[in-house]
Parts: structure tokens; sequence; C-alpha cells
């Protein structure tokens, strides 16, 4: 454990972690040598190190609002990133999701909903609110028929990568804090929405897209 933080410079949670598999691996030893039993007790009472915690990153609605007032919704990219952002805000999908959704994933009728492949490819179904879906459907169509289309394309309709998502991020948060100064002391990021949706339960987005 010693050698993990000092030598090879690993944090606290990575210590513990290391420290979590030997014990598995010396509870499993206890069963078939309990001559060793001694040993391996005191290999177990080994204590998980304390870590500070890091703290969350999220929105406030003010904030909200300046981003999304951010894209200049005249541009087809505009309108794009706005309702990208919308539903990040909304749904708390994370970037993997949201850059993999196609146009047959959004379902606007009743139980208005977009589906996804989540972490560990589990499919999963998160609703939409009233205000993302009046969104959502003026992107459709703008956006074309195409079902099979990614539903936030580039230029060139292929997919967004991850890494284009941070950068519009980026973008709009320098944009928006000339309006919104407190968004310049956070470090916002496309999971920083995840977070701020998780928070407040996408109540924030509905108040702004009624608005807009």
């Amino acid at each position: 454990m010693a050698h993990l933080e000092h030598d090879r410079h690993n944090s606290v949670r990575t210590r513990n972690a290391r420290l979590a598999a030997i014990r598995s691996m010396f509870r499993y030893a206890a069963l078939r040598h309990p001559e060793c039993s001694a040993l391996i007790q005191q290999v177990l009472a080994i204590p998980d190190k304390r870590s500070e915690r890091t703290i969350v990153t999220f929105l406030t609605d003010i904030e909200v609002a300046a981003l999304l007032d951010a894209p200049d919704r005249r541009t087809w990219t505009g309108r794009r990133d706005y309702t990208l952002l919308a539903v990040a805000i909304q749904t708390g999908l994370r970037v993997s999701e949201l850059t993999g959704l196609t146009c047959a994933d959004v379902q606007l009728g009743r139980g208005a909903h977009v589906r996804c492949l989540g972490k560990g490819r589990k499919e999963r179904c998160t609703p939409l609110t009233t205000a993302t879906v009046a969104v959502v459907r003026a992107w459709l169509r703008e956006r074309g028929t195409d079902l099979w289309a990614p539903l936030f394309p580039t230029v060139r309709n292929s997919r967004l990568s991850s890494d284009a998502v941070q950068q519009l991020v980026i973008k709009y948060v320098q944009r928006a804090s000339s309006a919104c100064p407190s968004l310049l002391s956070k470090h916002v990021t496309p999971h920083t929405l995840r977070h701020t949706a998780v928070i407040y339960g996408g109540s924030l987005s509905i108040r702004h897209v009624r608005a807009a």
C-alpha cells in the first residue's frame, strides 16, 4: 500500500481499490487455509484510507438559462446545439448516450421518451417533459425523416464525437459567462449537465424552454 502511494504516486482511491482486491483474495484463502487464519485476519484488518470527496458541480437555474440562451438559434448548428443542451439538462444522459441517439430513438407521442444504450450496454428509456418534447419536435422537423440518422449530427451528417460535445459546452459556457459571471468560477463539462439534471429533476430546463 505504501509503495502504491509513495513510489507509484497512486491516489488514495486507487490504493483502496487495490486493498479491496487483496481482501477478496484473502477471504478466499481463509476458507482453504485455516492454519493461516492469524495472518489472514491481520491482512483483512488493514483499514481503508479516507479521501476527500470531490464536490459535485451543478448549474443553478440562472446559469442554465444563460447557457441555453448562448446558442444562436438563427443558425442550423445553433438550433442543433440548443436542442442537445436542452435534452442533456432535462434527461441527464451521458455524452455517449447523447451522441449515440438516432431519430428513431425519440418517441414524442404519449409517454414521450428517449431510448438509449446506457452504461453496460443496458437499454433504458428516459422520459421527456412537454417543454422538451416541443423543442425536439421542432428540431426533428428540420432534421429530416431518416429514422436511423444521428439525432445530433455534424454538418456532414455523421455522428458527433464526445470531444465535439465537450468543446461546444465549453464554447457556450464562455459565451454565457458574459451574462452570468458565476459560470467562470465553475468547471463545466457535459457531466455537469448530468449532475444538474439529477439534482433538479429537469425542472430547470422546463422553465427556460417554455420561456423560449
